[in-house]
């Protein structure tokens, strides 16, 4: 996990001062290690406390012994790809590449009650900005469901939205998610051969824009498509996709 995190505090090219300067870090038989440069003032606000407990037991460890410690803000995006980029010295996002690390960012990534998504990065809740949805949906390894970004199964699919740009999203027990581009193809193959009425072009979008949600097939199961705006669909699954410091709260 030391690797993992240190790879982490690097990722954006290398610049680990960068990025250290604002995140805390594991460095293995040491512990957990607050930032070069603590944030302005503290936060008495509670962690979050994980149901089910998926947090890893060294995150949940280091949120008891450290409860205040300042959040941080504008460090990590989501992108539509499910990509997890940091932010550089430059201010410009890179990719994670380290496969340790976006495995960890990934079981450890849960929202507030506000609708903030963030990465629980040991004592310190780093929030992150979505480039659309909290979740990316691409087709399983199977080729019998969905699978999210984060490795997380979405087994029970409650409705495929398809949106002014032609955007498709799945609404499942997760929340809603952004197909990636490179399934939306593919996938739109699989509703065509499950769906006779959906063959051809412009069948999807038509059958989306019918007054009432159309009942469909997807993965053999019964799911309804309907038409959604962009900019409501924040509103309708209650996130946020850019969190922001509260007036007065620490900012990192």
């Amino acid at each position: 996990m030391a690797d993992a995190l240190k790879a982490l505090l690097s990722a954006a090219g290398g610049r680990q001062g960068a990025v250290s300067a604002s995140l805390w870090r594991y460095t293995g038989r040491a512990g957990w290690k607050p930032p070069l440069y603590p944030c302005r003032g503290v936060s008495s606000v509670p962690f979050f406390n994980s149901p089910g407990g998926f947090l890893d037991e060294i995150v949940a460890r280091a949120m008891q012994k450290w409860p205040n410690v300042p959040k941080v803000f504008g460090w990590l995006r989501l992108d539509r790809r499910g990509n997890w980029l940091v932010k550089s010295r430059s201010g410009a996002f890179e990719r994670i590449g380290n496969q340790a690390v976006i495995d960890f960012i990934g079981r450890n990534y849960a929202a507030d009650a506000e609708g903030r998504w963030f990465f629980q990065n040991g004592p310190q809740r780093v929030f992150v900005t979505l480039d659309y949805t909290p979740w990316v949906y691409r087709i399983s390894d199977s080729g019998a469901s969905l699978v999210a970004h984060n490795g997380a199964g979405a087994n029970l699919l409650e409705m495929l939205l398809l949106d002014e740009a032609g955007t498709l999203l799945a609404a499942s027990e997760l929340g809603v998610g952004v197909i990636s581009d490179r399934d939306l193809a593919p996938l739109i193959d699989r509703l065509a051969a499950e769906n006779p009425e959906l063959e051809g072009g412009d069948a999807l979008p038509a059958l989306a824009a019918m007054p009432q949600p159309a009942r469909i097939l997807l993965f053999g199961r019964p799911l309804f498509l309907a038409q959604v705006q962009s900019a409501a669909v924040r509103g309708v699954y209650g996130f946020n996709p850019d969190p922001r410091p509260a007036p007065g709260e620490p900012d990192c």
